[in-house]
């Protein structure tokens, strides 16, 4: 039995993966057990943004590993204050509480926002709601499905926690309708990714922000995908100049190595927490603390944020030229973009098999958008190189779609 049938017959099969089995990975490049070598210009989801086995983070995670990994937050441990006080730094928040997961981190989010609601706002127990945007996502837990409009991801999996409002995403007149007495928190992407990177029109975060401020409601961004450097911004909110109530971050915090996030918040927020009330057996142990201060650090010493806005420019102008007559739309900042497919065109699975072929590793969602965001470190020549693959595929694709027609 071959790998991958192996891994089909034990493994749930709550993924399609494309059929590669991939055996290692250095900087952009992953190459699969037939010694195939293709551009990674997915950085799983975001969560390898530094490029796979940065020597860095590798040694990081070798040394503390061999130091002190896991104790639980039963004990301090030496690298968690350090780590903590960089992330609070560069998020321009005033206390972090580190969980694991991104879900985590949102779960962690939307408690804070009900016992901030019911113990300093008013709200009465147990009424408070949090409105969210539709074509969200959030994660996987029950209470997140819950308030998601994607129905494949809340098939079967009800009874749903309430407390959840959903409006249109970019729509900040909606949001206002929305809001009640009741309401403890905005909770929303300010590009929502897995959506297909679909980005709100301009001064929408803006007017969330002043109408948080008005109803005094929480303005909640969940950063986790749009974070650390991939917009071309330290965070995506930055491209508007506010400041946000609550953040929340993961992926690229990890370095590629280790599930690392974080919910960010005021001093005024964070308080409501006590002893007891939250917690996470693995959340904020030395090794996840060693991997998130050094991942900060990266970013910041190798400019990536810098890197990402100019190397961003460029791919989203080259994917432009190059799907013009296929795609309906180019969108995105920095490195991660999104080209929908024109349904008409033909099939953006189809487009990323064959992009695969041709050495470069992407997916769709939605059945229509091509999702681009390369590792943060990638090179300009590097780049190119799967830019010049991806302009082949298309004009192979424009010119089968040019012939059938005819």
């Amino acid at each position: 039995m071959d790998a991958i049938a192996l891994e089909q017959q034990v493994c749930a099969a709550n993924y399609a993966p494309l059929p590669i089995m991939l055996s290692h990975g250095e900087g952009v490049w992953l190459t699969d057990t037939s010694g195939v070598k293709r551009l990674d210009m997915m950085s799983g989801y975001s969560a390898v943004s530094l490029g796979h086995g940065h020597p860095r983070i590798l040694k990081v995670l070798s040394e503390q590993a061999r130091k002190l990994a896991v104790t639980s937050r039963a004990f301090h441990c030496e690298p968690l204050g350090p780590f903590l006080e960089k992330l609070c730094a560069v998020s321009g928040q005033d206390m972090a509480l580190p969980m694991n997961t991104g879900a985590e981190a949102v779960e962690t989010a939307i408690k804070a926002a009900r016992r901030w609601g019911y113990r300093v706002k008013g709200i009465a127990r147990d009424q408070a709601e949090i409105i969210v945007a539709a074509g969200n996502f959030h994660g996987r837990t029950t209470t997140i499905v819950g308030f998601s409009s994607e129905d494949s991801y809340r098939d079967g999996f009800g009874p749903f926690a309430p407390g959840f409002v959903t409006v249109p995403f970019g729509d900040s007149a909606a949001v206002e309708a929305a809001i009640t007495p009741r309401t403890a928190a905005i909770m929303i992407e300010p590009i929502q990714g897995e959506a297909g990177i679909v980005m709100p029109p301009a001064g929408y975060l803006k007017r969330l922000r002043e109408l948080c401020d008005r109803h005094n409601v929480l303005l909640i961004l969940d950063e986790i995908q749009s974070g650390l450097g991939r917009t071309g911004r330290w965070f995506a909110h930055q491209h508007e100049g506010i400041r946000a109530d609550g953040l929340i971050v993961g992926k690229a915090l990890g370095g590629g190595v280790y599930p690392v996030s974080a919910f960010l918040a005021s001093r005024d927020v964070m308080r409501l927490f006590e002893p007891g009330s939250h917690g996470s057996t693995f959340g904020g142990n030395a090794l996840a603390a060693a991997i998130g201060l050094e991942s900060l650090k990266i970013i910041e010493e190798e400019r990536l944020v810098q890197r990402s806005a100019e190397q961003g420019a460029h791919m989203k102008q080259r994917l432009a030229a190059m799907t013009r007559g296929i795609a309906r739309d180019v969108r995105g900042a920095g490195l991660w973009i999104g080209v929908d497919i024109d349904p008409a065109a033909g099939s953006a699975k189809a487009l990323v098999k064959a992009l695969a072929s041709a050495g470069v590793l992407t997916k769709e969602t939605h059945e229509t958008v091509i999702r681009f965001a390369p590792p943060l470190t990638i090179s300009r020549a590097e780049l190119d190189w799967g830019l010049d693959r991806c302009e082949a595929v298309f004009a192979a694709f424009g010119g089968q779609r040019r012939a059938s027609a005819a």
